[in-house]
């Protein structure tokens, strides 16, 4: 991998996505998301609040960060615009995350305007968590393809790539409905365990409550498809990059278990919350760098390298 000014900056801003979202999670997590009223983009219908409450400091200050995302996504694109021909996929995955960050915002400004924060328990507060966690994994996914490119990989091919691009594509659709229902599980932990909202008196939260079961079982049916994606991918490429992504990946996805453990017996406190979130952000973008390390290799030749892998020669 090279790393230039411009390879720095990619990954820089990807490195401060993550902390956005993270914070994000905080603010679901502590119930600030009602801090700055219905109102959006102003907070409580300023747009700088005098002698906010600590719920307030906490959601305008997500909302400054994000603005703050959405400026240094702008100077991604630009930058790469000006720097690499039209046909470079670093444009396009520029691009991708630009629009993935405004899909953000709009899903954030949603989310106030229909006031589905503090214990709002509808169904239509579920399905846009859902909703919210699939967007956020596909700005990382746009975001660190084009941090990859930027420091020299190759373009993805997925035309033709057989049974290693079949399996690296349910892998990475297990991981989006694994990450879809830890954050509605997640949802669920903040109404019981933070808004005091009963589970007889919400059927939506009962349901919830049942999922917080479900998740973890999830986890563990994905473990070996994490395994054999990741086993599968080192053996057919020639990059050993890729085997490093695919060995960090199975690192990270056994940590993850372990600290899911530790959320459920602690009942979901709020930084061990940030934690797994964090841990899932990181798998997610090890996956994404292992399926593009290994399908920037074309099918003929990874099927030679897998025979000599195979082979041991």
């Amino acid at each position: 991998m090279k790393l230039d000014r411009f390879a720095k900056y990619c990954w820089g801003v990807l490195a401060y996505t993550i902390l956005v979202i993270l914070w994000g999670a905080f603010v679901r997590a502590t119930g600030s998301g009602a801090g700055c009223g219905s109102h959006w983009p102003t907070c409580n219908g300023e747009v700088i609040p005098r002698a906010p409450a600590l719920e307030t400091l906490i959601e305008y200050t997500h909302r400054l960060s994000s603005g703050l995302l959405g400026f240094l996504v702008v100077g991604l694109l630009i930058w790469a615009f000006r720097r690499f021909p039209s046909a470079h996929p670093l444009r396009k995955g520029a691009l991708w995350s630009l629009l993935f960050v405004i899909a953000e915002a709009l899903i954030g400004a949603g989310i106030v305007k229909f006031e589905w924060v503090a214990d709002n328990d509808s169904i239509a507060r579920v399905i846009t968590m859902a909703f919210h966690l699939v967007n956020t994994f596909f700005l990382l996914a746009a975001m660190t393809l084009t941090a990859w490119w930027a420091s020299g990989g190759g373009q993805v091919r997925l035309r033709g790539q057989g049974r290693v691009g079949l399996l690296l594509a349910v892998a990475m659709v297990s991981v989006l409905l694994l990450g879809a229902s830890g954050a509605v599980t997640a949802l669920g932990d903040t109404l019981v365990l933070n808004s005091n909202v009963d589970p007889q008196d919400s059927p939506v939260v009962a349901s919830l409550v049942l999922l917080r079961f479900v998740h973890p079982m999830l986890a563990l049916a994905l473990l070996l498809l994490i395994m054999v994606t990741a086993r599968i991918c080192a053996s057919t490429s020639s990059d050993p990059q890729t085997r490093l992504w695919g060995r960090s990946m199975m690192v990270v996805y056994h940590f993850q278990l372990l600290v899911g453990v530790v959320n459920v017996f602690l009942q979901a406190p709020v930084w061990i919350q940030l934690v797994h979130l964090l841990l899932a952000d990181v798998l997610w973008i090890l996956l994404v760098l292992t399926a593009a390390s290994t399908l920037a290799v074309a099918a003929p030749a990874r099927a030679r390298l897998g025979q000599a892998y195979a082979t041991g020669s």
